[in-house]
């Protein structure tokens, strides 16, 4: 008699992938590490696999919609009348409404019941670096706030909360009839770009060499990519494929890369990685540089205005100074002590900011070891740092749902006070902030940010004002950029949706997502002469090139 194969199987090194994988995405990197150390993950045929963000997650709330359906099945149909909720710890008592019906399983079961889950599907594994309490010792996850729940139906897709929102902080996002009109075809204006093999968490373009886009995914593969401009062939057959690439640049298991910057000449660019190591390659796709001096994640790479140096953030508590021309290591600052550095930004060519999970931002000259100014206020972790054009304000944004602008004009000065314009309304961390290229002569300055809440929003830098909610996400908005001259807004999301907005008229003009279970994890929009295109880093495993032009003529 022939041995039957069971038709489900659950294996210790798939559950022990699941919970690596979530750790990896709520921020907990030791214990991540530790996991795969015990759990011997390097040696199973399974590490390769993609594993969606918040896979864990949505299994479990498969699992609990089957408790459900266990627990209620009354004869042929389904009760829906039951007042108890149902937890993953908590054992379900039963609490009947009498006096409401059941109904026909056929009916409901089309139609999913709906379960409270606290947070978002995932998030993005480079932005999931929360800080502790006490020091370095362990990575908390993204802190609940307020209004944390997240319907989520059984496909995974989120409904987010009402935000309830002053009528003086503006209309929401355009009637239906405006967004048809926005929808285009994805042949028109999109060409998505087809090589790597994991998420694509980084892109870069080129600032001289037109159409030049460098992409960087999960599994430390670079390609290359010269796009051209105008219309193009969408068939299988035109497939853009990359000038150059480079693969498996790291040997650890964890290689994300996180950071992708040109210098101003386009000549070289920046690479940083999970496995702590700064590169630094050619725009001809050969290595000009490594260096090691950091024992944790690289986070962020980024050159001085004339292309000098390069500043990084690592999650080894420092951040390093490089004689780019020399190759070599210019001075390590430790200015964070025990607390992860997590961006840096240069203020001019011989000073940098840089921030993290102590809450501060420092101010720090290249002539010294020591902050030149501290700027605290921030009562979370801070995950971006961002300088103005003018190099006169800094602009700050954190786990505690506000941004910050301080005005750096006078650092130097002893008498000098940096008392922040505090821009205070979202309601979960903020992911993003940039400002605005372009200011108009007797308008003040313009920033964007982008937030866990599902929204982004437009503030008047000088008065600390919202101009604008831009509610049209359905997750996390993990990014944004405003367009070389600044008259557009991108965004982009854990929906996998792109967002374009008139920022002078505050309105959406043009929209896209891409039909996958994805997020988009950055964004970057650059001008040659007349050409314009954004990149899009995508989750699953491809890069999205978009053409604003063809976009807003669409519209």
């Amino acid at each position: 008699m022939g041995t039957m194969t069971a038709p489900i199987t659950i294996t210790a090194d798939e559950v022990n992938c699941l919970i690596h994988a979530y750790f990896q995405d709520s921020g907990f990197q030791h214990s991540a590490f530790s996991l795969r150390m015990e759990g011997r993950l390097d040696h199973s045929h399974h590490v390769n696999k993609h594993i969606p963000r918040g896979e864990l997650v949505e299994l479990l709330s498969k699992a609990l919609l089957y408790s459900e359906v266990e627990a209620h099945w009354k004869g042929d149909s389904l009760a829906r009348n039951c007042k108890s909720g149902f937890s993953l710890l908590g054992r379900h008592v039963c609490a009947i409404d009498p006096n409401a019906p059941s109904q026909p399983s056929s009916q409901q079961l089309g139609e999913s019941s709906m379960l409270k889950v606290t947070g978002e599907n995932g998030v993005k594994r480079k932005s999931s670096t929360p800080s502790t309490e006490g020091g370095r010792a362990e990575k908390r996850a993204r802190k609940e706030v307020e209004d944390k729940d997240t319907t989520v139906a059984v496909d995974g897709t989120p409904k987010p909360a009402t935000n309830e929102v002053k009528t003086s902080e503006l209309q929401q996002g355009p009637s239906d009839a405006v967004a048809k009109k926005t929808k285009t075809k994805r042949s028109e204006t999109v060409r998505l770009l087809q090589a790597h093999k994991a998420e694509v968490f980084v892109v870069a373009w080129n600032p001289s060499a037109a159409g030049q886009l460098v992409s960087g995914s999960r599994d430390a593969t670079i390609n290359y990519w010269n796009v051209p401009s105008g219309s193009y062939d969408p068939s299988p057959a035109s497939q853009l494929r990359p000038s150059v690439t480079l693969s498996n640049l790291a040997t650890s298991a964890q290689a994300d890369l996180t950071s992708l910057d040109w210098n101003p000449d386009g000549s070289l660019v920046a690479i940083g990685s999970y496995d702590s190591i700064l590169r630094i390659c050619t725009s001809a796709g050969k290595i000009y540089m490594t260096d090691n001096h950091h024992k944790e994640p690289v986070f962020a790479a980024k050159f001085s205005p004339s292309g000098q140096w390069i500043v990084t953030a690592s999650l080894d508590s420092t951040s390093c100074v490089w004689d780019v021309k020399n190759k070599r290591l210019h001075r390590q600052y430790r200015n964070h002590e025990e607390a992860c550095c997590l961006d840096v930004d240069w203020l001019d060519d011989s000073t940098f900011a840089s921030c993290g999970s102590d809450r501060v931002v420092h101010i720090v000259s290249l002539n010294g070891t020591k902050p030149i100014r501290t700027l605290r206020g921030h009562t979370g972790e801070l995950n971006m740092v961002k300088c103005n054009p003018s190099r006169t304000r800094l602009a700050s944004c954190s786990d505690d749902t506000t941004a910050r602008i301080w005005n750096i004009e006078n650092l130097h000065s002893e008498k000098s006070t940096c008392v922040p314009v505090v821009l205070k309304g979202h309601k979960q961390c903020l992911t993003s902030i940039k400002w605005c290229p372009n200011t108009p002569s007797g308008e003040h300055e313009l920033v964007a940010t982008a937030s866990f809440d599902f929204t982004a929003r437009l503030w008047d830098s000088v008065t600390g004002d919202c101009l604008k909610i831009f509610t049209d996400h359905t997750k996390h908005v993990f990014t944004l950029s405003f367009s070389p001259d600044g008259d557009q807004l991108a965004t982009g999301g854990g929906d996998g949706s792109l967002y374009l907005y008139d920022v002078k008229a505050r309105e959406r003009t043009w929209s896209w997502t891409s039909g996958e279970k994805t997020g988009i994890f950055e964004i970057d929009w650059k001008k040659w002469g007349e050409a314009s295109l954004l990149a899009l880093a995508m989750e699953h495993k491809v890069v999205a090139v978009v053409d604003p032009s063809k976009a807003l003529q669409s519209s």
